[in-house]
Order: structure tokens, then sequence, then C-alpha cells
């Protein structure tokens, strides 16, 4: 267990951008693959994407940090890498990542120091894919993960795995590939219709020891809003996942100072909300017991999504700070958000069932309409649009390492020299650390 300290200075994360405005039409950025990404970038009436020019309008790290209890300081897991895969290359992923870490005050994170490797579905650092067509943009995909991951862990590592295109295959090998590299989890912030035959699907997110994040969708409950066709979005409802819904995230006058709904329909060239369903072929797993699926449900998690209260991200591409939400904003915020906390290990929701009180319960809004209320409308404990709530990420620290306390019946060597030891010895060195938030 290791513990990163004073990185930051919160002065230097004072946020210029006045927050997210209400009302705004978006569009997804990236549909017209075998696989879909799952941003929605803020748009005009017209459907042209929002510029803000030089200053960003989206929320930055200052206030994600806040809504979410974050203290960036902290790092449980010694040297935490999130591994994100995409499709195709991104031949300014450094230099709008640079613009980004630097106009917020973040530590750089570049190639020459290790902090960041970019690399193809083979693993190997050349030759990258090529960028994206036009009509089909993953770079606003991969900005938008990258950009989360460093606003929830500035101390975190990123690792790149870029697939050939968006063929579900390539997107797999990807997926092995980062799993292959060792990182402390990985997040994916795309998905395709389940289909029937997921035997073989479901080997490429089997990797013990790694908790991969996976955005719901973008589309509403059973992908209802989608142009393409209704049901359950897959890997979202994969067994070895924890799939990522969305919120609507204000602040407000409580003592969080921050309420959040469910991403509920917005408008705009396609109609969105945040994802959730059943799946109709993975097996029901024994912690969900308030789902009424017959198979397993998707949404485990949720963080803010909702493009008209969404993030900053830099794109040069699209002209630089640009305003972004879907499920893919919430994935990689909430993939950081174990790492640093010591929750890297987690293979499936099981995990938030147990410690559901450490999380913010979303209790309203809905995602559309279904036969089950509690499958589209949030509501207390477990719904579908939000799972079982947002991440409080002060509440998460230690809490693996206090199930792995309890699993071992809480012997550890009077010496000091047993694995219970360590952990209790971290975890009171984290008390020592972590800080009231508003």
């Amino acid at each position: 267990m290791g513990i990163a300290l004073g990185l930051l200075d919160g002065a230097a994360l004072a946020d210029s951008a006045p927050g997210p405005a209400d009302g705004d039409a978006s569009a997804a950025v990236c549909h017209r693959g075998p696989v879909r990404c799952l941003a929605h970038v803020r748009t005009h009436a017209s459907g042209q994407i929002q510029s803000d020019a030089a200053t960003p309008t989206g929320y930055g790290p200052s206030e994600l940090q806040d809504a979410y209890r974050i203290d960036p300081s902290v790092t449980v897991t010694d040297h935490p890498t999130v591994a994100v895969v995409g499709a195709y290359g991104y031949a300014a992923l450094e230099s709008d990542l640079a613009a980004y870490r630097a106009h917020y005050g973040l530590p750089a994170c570049t190639t020459a120091s290790g902090c960041l490797r970019v690399v193809n579905q083979g693993g190997q650092s050349a030759p990258l894919p090529p960028d994206p067509p036009a009509s089909d943009d993953w770079t606003v995909e991969a900005a938008l993960d990258l950009d989360m991951v460093s606003a929830a862990c500035p101390a975190c590592s990123l690792l790149v795995v870029e697939a050939n295109n968006s063929d579900v295959a390539n997107l797999y090998a990807a997926e092995d590939e980062a799993a292959a590299l060792g990182p402390t989890v990985i997040t994916n912030s795309w998905g395709a219709p389940e289909g029937s035959d997921l035997a073989s699907a479901e080997a490429h997110f089997d990797h013990p020891g790694i908790a991969i994040f996976v955005a719901a969708g973008d589309f509403g409950y059973n992908d209802q809003f989608s142009s393409t066709g209704t049901g359950p979005d897959y890997p979202g409802t994969s067994a070895h996942v924890i799939a990522v819904g969305a919120t609507r995230l204000v602040r407000d006058a409580t003592a969080r100072g921050w309420g959040e709904t469910a991403w509920s329909v917005t408008g705009g060239r396609d109609r969105s909300a945040g994802g959730s369903a059943c799946s109709t072929h993975i097996a029901k797993p024994a912690y969900q017991t308030d789902s009424p699926c017959a198979f397993k449900a998707t949404t485990d998690i949720a963080a803010v999504g909702d493009p008209a209260t969404g993030v900053a991200v830099y794109n040069a591409g699209s002209a630089g700070w640009i305003t972004v939400g879907g499920t893919s904003a919430a994935a990689p915020l909430v993939a950081a958000i174990f790492a640093e906390t010591g929750n890297g290990a987690q293979s499936s929701g099981a995990f938030l069932a147990a410690h559901a009180s450490a999380l913010n319960d979303v209790v309203t809004g809905n995602n559309g309409t279904c036969s089950d209320s509690k499958l589209c409308n949030a509501g207390v404990g477990w719904d579908g649009p939000t799972g079982y709530g947002t991440p409080n990420a002060t509440e998460l620290i230690g809490l693996s390492s206090a199930d792995a306390m309890a699993s071992d019946g809480g012997g550890c060597s009077t010496g000091g020299t047993g694995a219970g030891a360590g952990a209790l010895i971290g975890l009171a060195l984290l008390g020592l650390r972590r800080r009231p938030r508003g």
C-alpha cells in the first residue's frame, strides 16, 4: 500500500469556468462504426459542436473533486495506472492532454516521464492506428477519458490501448492487451448490442485482480432512444465488469453542496439519457437482490454524465475546449476513483452492494419508460439508472483492505509483519491524511 502526498496545491486547481448551463442540445460523437463510443458533446441547435474557445465552461477537476469528495493528494494504491481502451489513433493525444492538465494546474503526464504510455492493440508503441474519420470521431472520446482520469486521479499513470478501428474483434484484442500490461483498472467507454453468443466474448473481460469499468449507455433504458435499435449494450452487461450510469450534477444548498438526479431525457440531434438494461443472456448475479431483471442488470454505480451539466474537455480537433457528457464521462471518472482509493481489484458490483452506505444515493430522475419502475426510475437503494449511487471517494478509501482483513479473520502478527498488520498501518496513515471536504 503506497501513499502519494502533497501532489497538488488546492489553489492551483481553482477552476476558471463559470459552470455548465442548462438547455443546450447534445449529440453523439462516434456512432457510425460496428461499436459506438458513449460520449455526447454539447452542440448548438444546428448540431455544430459548441466550442468554448480559450475558456472552458464545463466542470473542471476542482469541482469534480469536491462533488465526489476526492482528495487528490492521497492515493492508497502504489503507483496506480488506469488503462483506457478505445478505437483508432489520436495523433494529438499527448499535446491535448498536456493542454488540459496545464490549464488546471495538474502535474504533467508525458510519454518521456513514463506517466503516459500509448500502444496499439498488440502492445507496441508503433505503428499506432490512424486517426478516425471525421464522421466517427473517437478522438473526442479519448480526450474525455484521459481528462476525467486526470481530474479524479492526477497521480495516476495513463495507459492508452488503441484498437485498429471500432470493429469488435479489434476492441476485444485491445482489452486483452490492456489487461496483459498489468494496470490497476481498465475503463471502456463503448458498447454494442448484446447479441446472443457471448461465451467467447466474456473471456475478454475476465481478468481477475483488475477492476474493469464500462459505460452503461447513452440512450435510456434498453436503448429506447437509439436510432439503431433497442436492447442492452455489451460489455455493460458482462458478468466481469462494473457498469457505470450517469447523473445530472448541480450545486445546491445541502451539506454536500451538490445534488444529483438520474440523467433524464434530453433533446438535440438525438434524444439521450443515461443507460440501463436487463441482459438477455448473462446470468443474474447473487448480489443483485433488488433487481427485477431475470438476468443481469447493467448499472452498478453512476457519476456525472448529463451533457447539460457536462465536463470540460480539451480537443484541438474540435477547436479546443468543449463540454462533454455521456456515460463515457462517468466510467473513467469512477475507474480513477477506484484506482486511487485502493479498490482496483474489484471484479463486479458485489463490492458496491456490500458498501452502498459509502455512496451517494440518487433518488430522483428517470431514463425513459419501463415495465417495472425500478429499472428506469431512480429511487432509494439500487435502481436501474444509477445503480447503488455515486462515489464518495473519502468513504471508499481502504474498504478493500478492510474486506481482506475481515476475510482473514482479522488475524495479524503482533510483531507487525503480517499482511493484516500492513493493511492496518496503511489505513492508520490514511487516517492522518484524510481531510474533511465541504
